[in-house]
């Protein structure tokens, strides 16, 4: 049988949440109902984000309540603190909720004040109630922020990151993302800090969150597939990084492109159970969500021969 992945489509979360102009809620629905007809087993939908902090998501509620769902797809929504979760639990028990929600650290202190307006201990105090809240209701993801790298502070000490990723599971957390934020990841660091992580912490199913703000994204995600990962986050257009009103990593901090992953890996003979014949088109669709070309190699080029590997 041949090796698969599993990818989460993240434009209509994290790739909105760069876009300072607001997506109608109609068309946010179009996005998702896309992706999972597409084959995604996981998108991510929304986020419970303070509207006034990311006013992309003041409609997270209503987007949801029109979704249609599919069987057997996991849709995500973004919770920063207990008062978003409160949401996701609200909404969950009228019938029309996420049914599964990642919650955030960040491997810096520099990092979480300034993405999450809390030092690291008041934001473990904070996923702690929230995992306690949303325990059995929901799959949880747990999210290292900077885990490779943070503009304001520098190198990353693994151990910390390792730490973060058991903290999450001694709270009931066995899916935990790696973010490479601001893109400060090589294949060497990828590979072996991931190596680590699945080594010491093997309940955890980790989950390679990784940008291309250096050009590195492709490259990093062979690095983390070949030390074991098996799960990757993109976005179509390699758009998102970080709200529009919070401006680091040089203010691009691109998502690993979807397209462009897809076409890797399918290439490399590594399924990702999605459809070829409609991956351009979605990625088309997104940059007419948007109004202008994003950044997919292969909405230019076509598949190549990533198509035909993946029939044989």
């Amino acid at each position: 049988m041949a090796e698969r992945v599993v990818l989460c489509e993240c434009f209509a979360r994290d790739g909105l949440q760069h876009e300072s102009d607001f997506v109608p809620t109609e068309r946010k629905r179009a996005l998702v109902e896309r992706f999972a007809s597409l084959g995604f087993t996981r998108v991510e939908a929304t986020s419970y984000s303070n509207p006034k902090v990311v006013p992309q998501f003041a409609d997270a509620t209503e987007m949801l309540q029109a979704l249609r769902r599919r069987e057997g797809v996991f849709y995500k929504a973004t919770c920063a603190n207990l008062k978003a979760v409160e949401r996701a639990l609200a909404d969950l028990d009228a019938g029309f909720g996420a049914n599964e929600i990642s919650l955030l650290v960040s491997a810096t202190e520099s990092h979480s004040q300034r993405n999450l307006k809390s030092s690291r201990a008041d934001q473990w105090a904070k996923i702690a109630e929230m995992a306690s809240a949303a325990r059995d209701r929901f799959r949880l993801i747990g999210v290292v922020s900077v885990a490779f790298g943070c503009p304001f502070e520098g190198a990353i000490d693994p151990g910390v990151v390792v730490d973060d990723v058991r903290r999450f599971l001694e709270l009931g957390v066995r899916h935990v993302a790696l973010g490479d934020t601001t893109g400060h990841g090589t294949p060497r660091s990828i590979a072996a800090l991931f190596r680590r992580v699945i080594a010491e912490v093997p309940q955890v199913t980790a989950i390679a969150h990784l940008h291309d703000t250096r050009g590195t994204g492709l490259a990093n995600c062979v690095a983390a597939f070949d030390a074991g990962v098996r799960h990757f986050d993109s976005s179509f257009g390699g758009v998102g990084g970080h709200p529009a009103q919070v401006k680091y990593g040089g203010g691009y901090t691109g998502n690993v492109c979807t397209e462009d992953l897809v076409a890797m890996f399918e290439g490399m003979g590594i399924s990702t159970g999605l459809d070829l014949d409609r991956l351009v088109e979605t990625a088309r669709f997104c940059e007419e969500t948007l109004g202008r070309q994003l950044f997919g190699k292969v909405t230019r080029t076509g598949l190549g021969l990533a198509a035909e590997t993946a029939n044989v």
